[in-house]
């Protein structure tokens, strides 16, 4: 009987939460309506931050794609090829911004935009990200033990590889979501509607 009690108690909270969210509610006095006006209010700004996160997730795994093949072609060439650890690194990085910058400035041209503006916008929105998940990505294959000597067909390299990458996504996310909370990063592809 006291579960039901209990159960009961919580029931007009249940319904009146239903009621805000899912129905609109009849026009009352200037107090409900500012009781009204904050809990929407409180809803946009969870709206506001799942929204910003998920455009920060998304922007990530933008930059991350593009960084991914980059990287993954640099490091398959350079291993195959025996190159020491410097120049592999260096062919990496370029092909990972060269790739990274290619994914977003494709959908840009095919939209019609201008070369120049569509560079511009594409070194404003994912330089940053992309500089961040290279430093993390290069740094971890450098000090994890034997990755960079590993060969293609050992799975040291490739595991190395996969780890060192999600770990430069990982700390891409709150730059890309700090970039785009202040109108910046991928935020301006996405004004363009070109994404």
């Amino acid at each position: 009987m006291i579960q039901h009690d209990a159960a009961t108690a919580t029931l007009p909270e249940l319904e009146e939460t239903e009621a805000c969210c899912c129905k609109p509610k009849p026009h009352g006095s200037h107090a409900e309506h500012a009781g009204q006006q904050a809990h929407h209010g409180h809803h946009g700004a969870a709206h506001e931050a799942t929204s910003l996160n998920r455009t920060a997730l998304m922007a990530t795994l933008h930059c991350l794609t593009g960084c991914t093949i980059g990287e993954i072609l640099g490091m398959v060439i350079g291993t195959a090829l025996g190159w020491t650890n410097g120049p592999t690194v260096a062919l990496a990085v370029a092909l990972a911004f060269l790739f990274g910058y290619g994914m977003t400035l494709w959908p840009l041209r095919r939209a019609g935009m201008a070369w120049g503006a569509a560079l511009g916008l594409a070194f404003a929105s994912d330089t940053l990200s992309m500089a961040t998940m290279e430093l993390v990505d290069n740094a971890l294959m450098l000090v994890i033990p034997g990755a960079m000597d590993a060969g293609l067909s050992d799975p040291l390299f490739w595991g190395s590889l996969a780890e060192s990458l999600i770990l430069a996504g990982a700390a891409a996310f709150p730059v890309n979501r700090w970039l785009i909370a202040r109108g910046k990063g991928h935020a301006l592809v996405h004004a363009h509607h070109c994404h």
